[in-house]
C-alpha cells in the first residue's frame, strides 16, 4: 500500500483560514493526504514571537508540498512584520522560480473578450536575485539604496523552468528584461540565450520591460511562458490578471530545491476576515497547481481547473461581482467537480491514494 503525500497546511493571517479551508476540501475530494498543521505570519508572532517558528519550518522541510492561506495585516508590522516569515521560508527552502499562471476565468475584464478569452499566460519569475534581494540597502531621511544584484546562476535555474514549462505547453518564452539599459539584464539576456540552445524546441523572444507592458494588454493571447527577474516579473503577473478580472482570482507556485510552496496571490484582507464572504478561487486553483506539480497528477488538476471555470460562469462571490458566499461557491465548486470526475474516465493505472491525517502545532 502506498504511503500518502503529505502536505504542510499553514493558514495564515486574516482570510487565510476561511478560503484555505475551501481548498483543502476541494483536495480532499480528489485524493487523500496526510495534513500536518503549522503557523507562520502573524498567528505565529501571536503564539511565539517568530513569523516562522522553527517547529513550522521542519514540518514543511518534511512535507511534500505546502499549502498556504495569506500572511499578514496591520497588526504585525513592527517590530517583526508577518510577511517575513514568507520570505525566510522560500530561503530556506531553497526556492527560486514563483509560476503564476492566467487565464480568462469567465469574470468581467477591462481587456476586449476575444483578446481575453483566447489568452493563457504563465509567468516565471525568478525569486533569488535582484532588486528585492541585493545588497546592500539602506534608507536614511534624504537617501535610501537599493541594490540590483544578479548571477549567473540564478538565471539558468529559472530560465530552465521557463524552458520546461514551456516545453509541455505551446513551446514559446518571451524573456522580459531592460538589456538597453541595466547591466544585470544584458546578463540576464546572455545567460537565457545560452539555456534556450538546450531547448531547441522551444523559441525564444526577448522584449524590454516598457514594451512588454504594453504588448501584455494589446494582445495577451501572443503570449505563453513570460520569464523574468524578481521586479519585472512581480510587476507583470499582477498586470496580466486583467486577463483572469482580478488578482484575487490567481493562484501561484513557488518551485526550487525543495517542497512547492502553493498560495492564491491574494493578500490577507482583514476587513473581509469574519464575514464569510471571501473568495477562494486562487486558493481553490492553488490546489490544482500543487495537484499538478508535487502530486503529479496533472489529470486532476485541469478537473479543479474546469470545475472552477464552470462554477464562476454563475456563482461568484461580491468581490467579483455576485452574491455567493465563499461556503456557497465552495459547494457550487464541489458539485461542479463531482460531475466532471464521474464524467473523466481514469487511465488503467491510476490507483487509489490510501490517507490520514495529523495536526500538529
Amino acid at each position: 500500500m502506498t504511503a500518502a503525500a503529505s502536505v504542510a497546511v499553514l493558514r495564515g493571517d486574516g482570510i487565510g483560514p476561511e478560503v484555505l479551508e475551501s481548498a483543502l476540501s476541494i483536495l480532499g475530494s480528489c485524493l487523500q493526504v496526510r495534513l500536518r498543521e503549522a503557523k507562520i505570519g502573524g498567528l505565529a508572532i501571536d503564539a511565539g514571537g517568530d513569523p516562522l517558528p522553527e517547529e513550522t519550518l521542519q514540518i514543511c522541510q518534511s512535507s511534500n508540498a505546502i499549502l498556504l492561506g495569506a500572511i499578514g495585516g496591520p497588526r504585525w508590522v513592527k517590530p517583526v512584520p508577518a510577511a517575513e516569515g514568507l520570505l525566510r521560508l522560500r530561503k530556506r527552502l531553497g526556492l527560486y522560480a514563483n509560476l503564476r499562471p492566467v487565464r480568462h476565468l469567465n469574470l468581467p475584464t477591462p481587456l476586449r473578450e476575444g483578446l481575453a478569452r483566447h489568452a493563457d499566460v504563465l509567468v516565471v519569475r525568478d525569486l533569488a536575485g535582484g532588486v528585492y534581494t541585493g545588497t546592500p540597502r539602506s534608507e536614511q531621511a534624504h537617501e535610501a539604496v537599493n541594490t540590483w544584484r544578479q548571477t549567473d546562476e540564478q538565471v539558468r535555474r529559472v530560465a530552465h523552468v521557463a524552458f520546461k514549462q514551456a516545453a509541455k505547453r505551446r513551446s514559446r518564452v518571451t524573456s522580459v528584461d531592460k538589456a538597453n539599459l541595466l547591466e544585470a539584464s544584458r546578463l540576464w539576456r546572455r545567460v537565457v540565450e545560452e539555456v534556450a540552445t538546450e531547448y531547441p524546441s522551444v523559441q525564444l523572444e526577448h522584449r524590454h520591460v516598457d514594451a512588454m507592458s504594453f504588448e501584455l494588454i494589446q494582445a495577451p493571447h501572443r503570449f505563453d511562458v513570460i520569464l523574468s527577474d524578481n521586479l519585472f516579473g512581480d510587476i507583470l503577473g499582477d498586470q496580466a490578471a486583467l486577463i483572469a478580472g482580478a488578482v484575487g482570482v490567481l493562484p501561484s507556485a513557488s518551485l526550487g530545491d525543495g517542497p512547492a510552496i502553493y498560495k492564491p496571490v491574494h493578500g490577507p484582507a482583514p476587513d473581509l476576515a469574519g464575514r464569510g464572504v471571501a473568495n477562494p478561487t486562487g486558493a481553490i486553483l492553488a490546489v490544482a497547481m500543487l495537484l499538478e506539480h508535487s502530486l503529479n497528477r496533472p489529470d486532476l488538476a485541469r478537473i479543479v481547473e474546469s470545475a472552477v471555470n464552470v462554477t464562476l460562469r454563475d456563482v461568484r462571490t461580491p468581490d467579483v461581482g455576485g452574491k455567493a458566499t465563499t461556503r456557497e461557491f465552495t459547494e457550487a465548486v464541489h458539485r461542479n467537480l463531482s460531475w466532471l470526475r464521474w464524467a473523466h474516465t481514469p487511465a488503467e493505472d491510476e490507483t487509489e491514494t490510501t490517507a490520514s491525517s495529523e495536526w500538529g502545532v
